[in-house]
């Protein structure tokens, strides 16, 4: 009796694939060099929108004017009263949109809150692997707000008028 043998993959060969390919699409992001995962992405952008959040709650709570500086070369930021500089992913891609008043030098720049609330607005983009998170400060009302340029199509162009940009060097 000749045994017929058919022609395929076994349940278990399937599952070998899949379980290999999941693991090099893991190990991709951290192959190629960028080392930065999402999740420590959005946790850069929401550093930075905590750090904005404290400076308006401190120029309203003391009813003067209050500061946080970013320093794009030192990858980190500081905010008035507070004598600590807060780190940010060295491997992140950063910009720095604010008005030109506001620029201290080519890779550091301020957002100015003012007791009532509103700011000089601007924005501060955190980047990785393709993947960019906006955090936005509204002139106005001193809101501030994160977006994920993945999930929105949004311009990278801050409303109003910005009148100058800083890159990272």
């Amino acid at each position: 009796m000749k045994t017929r043998r058919a022609h395929g993959f076994t349940l278990l060969e399937v599952l070998l694939v899949v379980v290999l390919i999941a693991f090099a699409y893991t190990l991709l992001p951290r192959l190629a060099g960028s080392g930065v995962s999402g999740s420590e992405l959005k946790a850069n952008a929401r550093a930075l929108a905590a750090g904005l959040r404290v400076t308006r709650e401190t120029a309203i709570n003391t009813r003067r004017e209050a500061v946080m500086t970013v320093d794009l070369g030192q990858r980190s930021f500081t905010i008035t009263d507070d004598a600590r500089s807060h780190p940010l992913n060295d491997k992140v891609e950063l910009k720095l949109f604010t008005a030109q008043a506001d620029q201290v030098n080519e890779t550091t720049g301020q957002f100015r809150f003012f007791p009532d609330g509103s700011s000089n607005g601007g924005r501060v983009t955190v980047g990785a692997n393709g993947r960019e998170f906006a955090v936005d400060v509204d002139w106005l009302t001193g809101r501030v707000t994160v977006i994920d340029s993945a999930t929105t199509n949004v311009s990278l162009d801050v409303r109003g008028n910005v009148v100058a940009a800083l890159r990272e060097t």
